[in-house]
C-alpha cells in the first residue's frame, strides 16, 4: 500500500515531541485529561460550526432563494426539487462506500460499537467521510439531522487525539465521550445536555472519574461555538406557563403518544434498513439514489419534510401548523427519515425526533385546547415538550431529553409536564421494544449490549485459546460395559464417538446412557456405542468464538462441544467445556481490568514501575533475561514455569518513543529491548528476572 511518507514521518516526530512534553511537564493523570478534554472541545467546536457551514452552503446552491429553506424549496421548479435529493444520493453512495463505511445511517450506533468492541478506536477519516456525505445528505433535502454526525465528528476527533497522545483503552473512551458531549453541546448550545448525552448514552457510566473531563469539553465546544456564531438559540422557544395542574393529566397523555410515535419510528426506521440491506439487489453505492428520489417525489406535496426542519418546528413551537398538517408530518416524516437512512444516506435521528414530537405536540394541543381551553395552556407548549417525549423515546435517555429542552427554555417551569411526558414515553416505549433506536442496530450486529459486557468479552475469545485436546473418545464399535466404564474414567459429561479411522460419527452424553444402565448386565455385550450415539450433533472450530460455542451449549442441552478441524469437519481436535469458557472469562475480565489501570500508569510515565495490588503480589516492569529473546510467550511458557502473568510489553519504537502492547498474544516473539509487564508473587518475578 502506497504511503505518505514524509507526511507519516512527521506525525511520528510530533507525536514523540508531544510525548516528551507530557513527560517534561510531569503531569498528573487529572491534569491530563482536563488538557485532553479542552484540546477536543476546542477541536469538536470548530467542527460543529464547520459542518454547519457545509451544509448552509450546500442547501443554497441546491435550493438558492432569499427566504429560508423551506421557502426556497417552496419557490423551486418541480424536476429541481425531485432531481436535487437524486443527485445528492448519488454523490453520497460511493463516498461512503469506497471510503469509510462507518460514516453510513445515524452515526451513534457506530460510535457505541467503538467504544464496546475497538476500545474507542474510531479511523481519523471517519470524522471527514461523515461531515462530507452528512452536508451532502442535508443539504441536498436528505430528511435526517445534523445533530447526530457532529456526534459521531466529535467522537472521531477524540479517538483521533487519544491514539495519537497512546493512552490506554479506559481513557480512550472517555476521551471519545468528551468528542460525542462536545459535538452535542456545540449543536444545540446545551453543554449539561451534551454532557449527560455522552454518559448516559455514548459511555453508560455516571462515573465521577469520567464526568469531569466530559464536562469541561462540552463547555468548551460551547464557548467556541459562542464565539464564533454568538449566543444563537437552536430554536425560537415560546414562554411557558403550566395554566392548571389538571394540565399535568394531558401530558401524561402526551408522553404516552409520544412513546407510541418513537417505537413506530424504530420499526419503521429498521425495516426500511433491512429492505435496503437485504432484499433490494442493487449495488450498495447506488441505493441512495432511490431513496432521494423517494425523498423528492414525497417533497413535491410536502417540501416540510425535507432536511432538517428547524423552520417547520419553529412553526409549531409558536401554534401556526395546522392540526391536520401536523398529524400528516408525524408520519411522513417517519417514512422520509426512514427512505434517507434505510437507503444509505448519512446524517442523525436527533433532530428527526425532534420534528415529529414538535407535529405530535401541535397536533396535540389543538386538540385539548378545543377541549378544555380553561385548563390548557397554547398548542407550541405541547409541540415543546412532546419534542423531549419522542427524543426520550426513541432514544431511551430521559435525563438527556430533560435537559436539553430545559436548557433550550431556561424555565424551571417546564420541569415538571417535562418530566411526566419523557418519563412515560420512555416506559411505553420500552415496554413495546426492549431496544432503543440506537442499541437495536447493535443487536442486529450481535452486539448484545443489554445482557452485558460478558457476551462481547465472550465473542473476542476463540475456541482455539480454550479447548482441551486430552479427552476420552469413544469407539462407535466399544460395548455397553466398556462405554460405562469409559465414562466413569472420562471428563465431564460428553464424549465424541469415533470409527476405526479415528473420524467423528456422533456424540454420546450420560444421559444417553442414564436409561440402559438398569439393564447393564443383559446389554453390556449386546449394545455398542454405535448403536446409542447422537448422530445429529453440533461441532465448533477453533476460530468460533466462546459464545458461538456457549450459545450451542445451551440449545443443545450438553457441557462439552467437539472441536473440529474446518477443513475436515470430521477430525477432532479435542473438546471445549462450559467450566473452561467460564473460566477463561474471568480470567480475561481481570486482566483487562489490571491492565487497564497499569497502562494508564504506564503511559503517564510515573516514577515507580511496581505496583502492588495485594500482600506479596505485585505488577513490575521486568527485563526480559538474555535467554528469553528470540523466543515466543508460548515457547517460554512462562506461566507455568514462573507462575506470572505477562500482562503487557513495552516496546521501543526505534526512537520514536515507547508503545504499549497491552495484553499480547501468546505467540508474541520476545525482542531486544522490550520491557515486560508481569504479575504474580514478589518472589515469583525475581526468579524470572534473575533466569539465565
Amino acid at each position: 500500500m502506497f504511503k505518505f511518507t514524509p507526511i507519516h514521518s512527521a506525525l511520528i516526530k510530533l507525536q514523540k515531541r508531544a510525548g516528551d512534553f507530557i513527560d517534561r511537564a510531569k503531569m498528573t493523570e487529572h491534569t491530563f485529561m482536563i488538557v485532553m478534554a479542552i484540546i477536543i472541545g476546542v477541536f469538536a467546536g470548530f467542527a460543529a460550526i464547520g459542518i454547519r457551514w457545509l451544509i448552509y452552503e450546500i442547501s443554497a446552491l441546491s435550493f438558492p432563494g432569499d427566504g429560508n429553506l423551506l421557502e426556497n424549496i417552496i419557490s423551486q421548479p418541480w424536476y429541481v426539487i425531485i432531481l436535487v435529493p437524486v443527485i445528492g444520493g448519488a454523490i453520497v453512495g460511493p463516498l461512503i462506500y469506497f471510503f469509510a463505511p462507518e460514516a453510513k445511517g445515524h452515526g451513534v450506533p457506530e460510535v457505541m460499537q467503538a467504544i464496546l468492541m475497538k476500545g474507542g478506536r474510531i479511523r481519523p477519516r471517519v470524522g471527514l467521510v461523515k461531515a462530507l456525505a452528512s452536508a451532502i445528505t442535508i443539504g441536498t433535502g436528505g430528511s435526517v439531522g445534523r445533530e447526530g454526525p457532529i456526534i459521531q465528528i466529535g467522537s472521531s476527533i477524540g479517538s483521533t487525539v487519544g491514539q495519537f497522545f497512546n493512552v490506554s483503552h479506559s481513557r480512550l473512551k472517555t476521551l471519545v465521550g468528551c468528542g460525542a458531549a462536545a459535538g452535542i453541546a456545540a449543536a444545540f448550545n446545551a453543554p449539561i445536555a451534551g454532557a449527560l448525552f455522552a454518559v448516559e448514552i455514548i459511555l453508560m457510566d455516571f462515573a465521577i472519574v469520567q464526568f469531569s473531563p466530559i464536562v469541561i469539553s462540552s463547555v468548551v465546544a460551547t464557548v467556541i461555538s459562542h464565539q464564533f456564531e454568538g449566543n444563537f438559540a437552536a430554536f425560537q422557544v415560546p414562554e411557558y406557563a403550566l395554566v392548571s395542574p389538571y394540565e399535568l393529566i394531558f401530558y401524561f397523555a402526551l408522553g404516552t403518544a409520544a412513546g407510541l410515535a418513537s417505537y413506530l419510528f424504530i420499526k419503521v426506521l429498521y425495516y426500511s434498513e433491512d429492505l435496503f440491506d437485504n432484499r433490494i439487489n442493487i449495488p450498495d453505492w447506488a441505493k441512495p439514489v432511490i431513496g432521494g428520489l423517494g425523498i423528492g417525489a414525497m417533497a413535491l406535496l410536502f417540501p416540510e419534510i425535507m432536511g432538517v426542519g428547524y423552520d417547520s418546528i419553529n412553526r409549531a413551537l409558536h401554534g401556526d401548523m395546522l392540526w391536520h398538517l401536523a398529524l400528516g408530518l408525524i408520519f411522513l416524516k417517519i417514512l422520509a427519515t426512514s427512505l434517507t437512512l434505510g437507503s444509505g444516506g448519512s446524517g442523525g435521528i436527533f433532530a428527526p425526533s425532534l420534528f415529529m414530537g414538535a407535529m405530535l405536540g401541535g397536533f396535540f394541543g389543538v386538540g385539548v385546547n378545543w377541549l378544555f381551553p380553561e385548563l390548557s395552556g397554547n398548542p407550541g407548549a405541547y409541540a415543546l415538550v412532546a419534542m423531549g417525549g419522542m427524543v426520550a423515546g426513541t432514544t431511551r435517555a430521559p435525563i438527556t431529553a430533560i435537559i436539553i429542552v430545559f436548557e433550550l427554555t431556561n424555565d424551571y417551569n417546564i420541569i415538571l409536564p417535562l418530566m411526566i411526558t419523557c418519563i412515560s414515553s420512555m416506559i411505553l416505549s420500552t415496554r413495546l421494544s426492549r431496544e432503543s433506536i440506537y442499541t437495536l442496530k447493535l443487536l442486529l450486529r450481535n452486539i448484545k449490549l443489554k445482557e452485558g459486557a460478558e457476551i462481547n468479552v465472550m465473542e473476542g475469545i476463540p475456541v482455539g485459546n480454550v479447548y482441551s485436546s486430552d479427552y476420552m473418545p469413544l469407539s462407535t464399535t466399544d460395548n455397553f460395559s466398556e462405554v460405562v466404564n469409559k465414562i466413569i474414567r472420562g471428563r465431564g459429561s460428553y464424549f465424541p464417538v469415533l470409527d476405526e479411522s479415528e473420524r467423528l460419527q456422533g456424540v454420546i452424553t450420560t444421559i444417553d446412557v442414564k436409561d440402559h444402565l438398569f439393564e447393564r448386565d443383559t446389554l453390556q455385550y449386546l449394545l455398542i456405542a454405535g448403536d446409542i450415539m447422537r448422530q445429529i450433533y453440533r461441532t465448533v472450530t477453533p476460530e468460533d468464538s466462546c459464545q458461538r460455542a456457549l450459545d450451542i451449549m445451551r440449545r443443545t442441552d450438553v457441557e462439552g462441544l467437539a472441536v473440529v478441524d474446518p477443513e475436515d469437519p470430521a477430525k477432532v481436535l479435542g473438546v471445549i467445556w462450559q467450566s473452561e469458557i467460564l473460566k477463561a472469562y474471568h480470567r480475561e475480565i481481570e486482566v483487562k481490568e489490571i491492565a487497564s489501570r497499569l497502562a494508564s500508569s504506564i503511559t503517564m510515565k510515573e516514577d515507580e514501575p511496581t505496583v502492588q495490588f495485594m500482600e506479596g503480589h505485585a505488577i513490575q516492569e521486568v527485563k526480559p533475561p538474555a535467554s528469553f529473546i528470540g523466543k515466543s510467550i508460548r515457547e517460554l511458557n512462562i506461566r507455568s514455569v514462573y507462575h506470572v502473568d505477562v500482562l503487557s510489553i513495552k516496546t521501543a519504537d526505534d526512537g520514536r518513543g515507547e508503545t504499549v502492547k497491552a495484553i499480547p498474544d501468546a505467540d508474541h516473539v520476545i525482542q531486544e529491548g522490550e520491557t515486560l509487564v508481569v504479575a504474580g508473587e514478589i518472589r515469583n518475578i525475581n526468579l524470572l528476572r534473575a533466569a539465565g
